[in-house]
């Protein structure tokens, strides 16, 4: 099973049943029998609205050493979805008897329209709306509500005009977004080269000086057993096209990591007041981005054994071995505010979302392009000026150094649009996961003084690469 590759069997896998007495249709509150319960979003709890009574949440009893993992485990609500799955469901009410119908693609709870009692699908059905587990709204409506505002209120000066007469909060919506969570054993054998850094100095070349470094060379292994505890991805199409032209997606993958550790066993009852997305994707569509991306968080892990490579290292082999791994489907909650932008042909769903729980929010806000332009521009001007006042004999400036101040308005254009869009906003797996070493063995053995380099870092340097930071190669047969 190295690296997460290939496609299971039903005979790899361990199944894990996680809606285990599961009950479709009327879920009571205990104190008064009431059938109306929702989410108190301020304590996460289920709340009766008749009584007002709050119940713990069913806790979902997953925990296990990941160290000792082996195998492929998966709760019944990650399992592959089927293709013929109906997604109308009908349950007959236990009070009045009457037939109700579900369309578990829009929803999970339905009205009696005779008693008005309110049933559920708690049963996890073959099309992927009911997951493993469930992680409650932690975060109010008006504090969402404040997030947003705040940060819209930070980017108003080049906004653009028609979003910011537009722009309200009223509309943010709560969504319960579909996600796997992964824990993963595995084993990671890494070899290469490192430098430590001896000295600097500074050379003459005709008129001017050139940085040299002398360094020690290292030849560097690292093997150890690495344990990644809820290792979280989309489990949607649409979301997982982070590089999407259309809809700035990437701002919902930023707002993690989540608290999973407190996800409870699923209960129809989280999503009410809510809206929910359906599950658009198996295991094997996101295993490979998994593996990848649990293979970067060992490489950036291991550079915690490699501090005196203040140079870096140049891995040329690495040996990343999954030796198991354990797979649950869940709903995570956003809040979420949308805008459409329309521009001639062209049209771009702008996002700012809040993380229902710990209020981490990031968004894309339309830019007003002449404003930004007209602004760059002046600060260009002013810079070319300030450049040739500096570069006289009054002041001396070194003519290189005066000359980068040409640069001010293209770094002032970069730095808002980048503020405002967000385009490279996402979440940081690679040190937000957690994770821990185990077992770890290292080599470090001398080759050579070399002298006279002209680079700050070691050439072929890579132990802070990534190759996991983009969804585009595993939407390939999705899309």
């Amino acid at each position: 099973m190295g690296g997460g590759e290939g496609q299971w069997t039903g005979a790899d896998v361990t199944v894990v049943q996680t809606d285990t007495d599961a009950k479709d249709g009327q879920i009571k509150c205990p104190k008064c029998g009431s059938t109306d319960i929702q989410t108190n979003s301020r304590t996460g709890k289920l709340r009766c609205s008749f009584c007002r009574h709050e119940f713990e949440p069913q806790l979902l009893e997953t925990e296990e050493d990941v160290s000792s993992l082996e195998g492929v485990r998966m709760g019944s609500g990650a399992q592959d979805r089927a293709a013929d799955a109906d997604d109308v469901i009908t349950l007959k009410c236990e009070s009045c008897g009457a037939e109700v119908v579900i369309d578990t693609a829009s929803a999970n709870q339905a009205r009696c329209h005779w008693c008005r009692n309110m049933l559920s699908i708690n049963h996890q059905v073959p099309n992927g709306a009911v997951p493993d587990a469930v992680l409650p709204f932690g975060v109010s409506k008006d504090d969402a509500r404040a997030e947003i505002e705040r940060f819209v209120g930070k980017r108003k000066f080049f906004a653009h005009p028609t979003f910011t007469r537009e722009f309200t909060t009223k509309n943010i919506c709560g969504v319960y977004f579909p996600y796997m969570i992964v824990d993963i054993n595995a084993h990671d054998h890494l070899s290469g080269t490192g430098e430590v850094l001896i000295r600097s100095y500074s050379v003459k070349r005709g008129d001017s000086s050139e940085t040299r470094y002398d360094a020690d060379a290292y030849h560097v292994e690292r093997d150890f057993d690495i344990a990644i505890n809820d290792l979280t991805v989309e489990a949607s199409v649409d979301k997982l096209n982070v590089s999407s032209s259309e809809k700035t997606t990437n701002i919902i993958n930023s707002i993690m990591p989540f608290d999973t550790k407190n996800c409870v066993r699923y209960n129809a009852n989280y999503l009410r007041g809510y809206t929910s997305e359906k599950r658009d994707v198996d295991v094997n569509n996101v295993r490979p981005l998994v593996a990848t991306q649990a293979q970067d968080i060992a490489r950036i892990a291991a550079n915690e054994t490699l501090a005196k490579y203040d140079r870096g290292i140049a891995w040329s082999g690495e040996a990343f071995d999954i030796k198991g791994e354990s797979w649950l489907a869940a709903y995570l909650p956003v809040w979420l505010y949308s805008y459409l932008q329309v521009k001639g042909n062209k049209k771009l769903l702008h996002y700012v979302a809040v993380n229902a729980r710990t209020k981490e929010t990031m968004g894309s806000v339309p830019i007003d392009m002449t404003k930004l332009w007209i602004v760059s521009i002046a600060i260009e001007f002013f810079g070319l000026i300030l450049a040739l006042v500096l570069g006289s004999s009054l002041v001396g400036w070194d003519k290189k150094e005066r000359w980068l101040l040409l640069l001010l308005g293209v770094v002032f254009f970069a730095i808002m649009y980048m503020r405002y869009r967000n385009s490279g906003a996402r979440h940081t797996y690679e040190n937000e996961t957690q994770r821990s070493l185990s077992n770890v063995l290292a080599a470090d053995e001398f080759i050579e003084h070399r002298k006279g380099l002209r680079n700050s870092r070691i050439e072929g340097a890579n132990n802070t690469n990534l190759h996991g930071t983009g969804g585009g190669s595993i939407l390939d047969g999705l899309l």
